[in-house]
């Protein structure tokens, strides 16, 4: 089954699920709907009698994203997405706790509650999406709603397929059969057992669900950025193209994607990142967290942020490598988002630290939560400045050298105003913006995926990161199994056409 268990696998067909869901079917009138039932407890039969409850339910898929899902080391995709990024170099823990991922731990172990929770999370994102786009056209309402809904509900389809297919398959090899086995691809509410489909037939899904999306989002504007509209469900095509290898698409998309969204200037971005998405125009997508909806202590700000009151952030502030650090221009507002000090004297206006607050070098300002109190900090998962190193690195792959070079400038003079355009060609221009990747998107969970998908080593050494912390896990080599998760137990155990990695 595509959960721990067969009865929890039949739990989620039967019920849009949440936190919490409601098994009980009714068809009140709208007022009474949201009066009763969150956004994300929501009956699966329920939520699609109308467009109107369509929404309230796809509104429950937008809300779990930042949500627990277990420990509070597990509070969503943001979680997730800090998870992916300790995992690479650029990453660096001052203490050893909350270390999983860290230390490759889901990489390697079957029965760990982070590998299995990811699972988990991901397959119950698309049974909660599959409802919708299975139900939707049944629906009772308008045709410019119901395709608003499918559009959204098959973007998340294709995006949790995505990161699943990364996670638990062999990298995708540009020009290659890509037969190597992916995951099981889930389309409908069935119970039947599932076998893993191949790398191949994966993304051919996903792209086929993101044509899809694109086409029905065209012209679609959402209410707000935790919605998905067709400039999203094009960035998140541009980066299956990337990690394909499909340049002239993941160019075009990019491009396209970022199209409406301008980057932000210097004195926004020294603000470092907190709640201001909806009116920054270079966020495209993110998790705006209310305040009552804010899990204190499982949030991406209580883990990442530089100044909320808690024990992973007061023992263990997250720093950044050193030797990256070493390559910011010392004229690029980027080198303000970190103190090589840690003491943090140039903290935005009305924030500092507490007398608790463990100081080390090289910590993080990049991410301010609203106090030390309140950890909610908005979750970026989508931002116009990816989109243009989407771009840049897709044209100096296929050796459009001078155009990425172009690109490049166009979003690091916005950071620096003492950057030249690149005179760099070839594989010094690829590295070039690979480097600019790697500061840009610092904690926002893609550098492991980035090594996975070039077929780079994991290289810790030579900086601040501690062989103690990282358990020894300071080098893994091109091939190692560990690049590829182990299939969760549970799901060995519950399934039996499920197929095990080689751990």
């Amino acid at each position: 089954m595509l959960n721990f268990k067969r009865r929890k696998m039949k739990k989620i067909i039967k019920l849009f699920i949440g936190i919490f869901a409601v098994t009980a079917l009714f068809t009140a009138c709208e007022e009474e709907f949201l009066d009763t039932y969150p956004t994300d407890q929501v009956s699966s039969n329920a939520a699609t009698l109308t467009t109107d409850n369509a929404f309230t339910a796809l509104n429950g898929i937008h809300r779990a994203l930042h949500v627990r899902y277990g420990s509070q080391g597990r509070g969503g995709l943001g979680a997730f997405m800090i998870h992916i990024d300790e995992a690479g170099e650029d990453h660096v823990f001052n203490r050893s706790n909350w270390t999983h991922s860290y230390r490759w731990r889901p990489n390697s172990e079957p029965e760990n509650a982070y590998n299995r929770a990811n699972w988990a999370m991901f397959y119950q994102w698309i049974a909660n999406a599959n409802v919708l786009i299975n139900g939707i056209e049944n629906a009772s309402g308008d045709q410019e709603d119901k395709d608003a809904i499918l559009g959204q509900s098959l973007t998340y389809r294709a995006f949790c397929h995505f990161y699943l297919v990364q996670l638990y398959g062999d990298r995708y090899e540009q020009g290659g059969q890509n037969s190597q086995l992916g995951i099981p691809i889930k389309l409908d509410g069935s119970t039947d057992p599932i076998a893993r489909s191949t790398v191949e037939e994966v993304y051919a899904q996903i792209n086929a669900d993101l044509d899809q999306a694109i086409s029905l989002l065209n012209g679609y504007s959402r209410p707000n950025k935790t919605h998905f509209n067709a400039n999203v469900a094009k960035g998140i095509k541009a980066r299956v193209a990337l990690a394909q290898g499909n340049w002239s698409t993941a160019a075009q998309l990019a491009a396209e994607a970022r199209s409406g969204f301008s980057l932000m200037d210097q004195e926004t971005y020294a603000q470092g990142f907190q709640i201001f998405s909806a009116s920054n125009d270079e966020f495209m997508w993110a998790s705006q967290i209310q305040e009552d909806q804010n899990d204190k202590w499982a949030t991406y700000g209580a883990y990442i942020s530089r100044n909320f009151s808690s024990s992973a952030i007061r023992g263990n502030p997250r720093s950044i490598n050193n030797l990256l650090y070493d390559m910011i221009s010392p004229t690029d507002v980027r080198k303000t988002l970190w103190d090589p000090t840690g003491q943090h004297l140039n903290l935005p206006a009305g924030f500092s630290l507490l007398s608790n607050h463990k100081r080390f070098p090289y910590t993080n300002q990049k991410f301010i939560a609203v106090s030390s109190g309140d950890s909610r900090v908005d979750v970026p998962y989508m931002r116009a400045a990816e989109m243009y190193l989407i771009e840049a690195e897709a044209k100096a792959r296929s050796n459009q050298d001078a155009s990425a070079a172009q690109v490049l400038f166009d979003l690091v003079s916005t950071r620096d105003d003492a950057y030249t355009l690149s005179a760099n060609s070839g594989q010094a221009l690829i590295e070039e913006i690979m480097v600019q990747r790697r500061i840009e998107l610092w904690g926002e969970g893609f550098r492991w995926y980035d090594l996975k998908r070039l077929n780079l080593p994991l290289d810790r050494t030579g900086s601040n990161q501690s062989s103690t912390y990282t358990n020894g896990i300071m080098q893994v080599p091109v091939g190692d199994n560990r690049w590829t998760w182990p299939i969760p137990q549970d799901e060995m155990d519950s399934n039996p056409l499920m197929e095990p990695n080689p751990i």
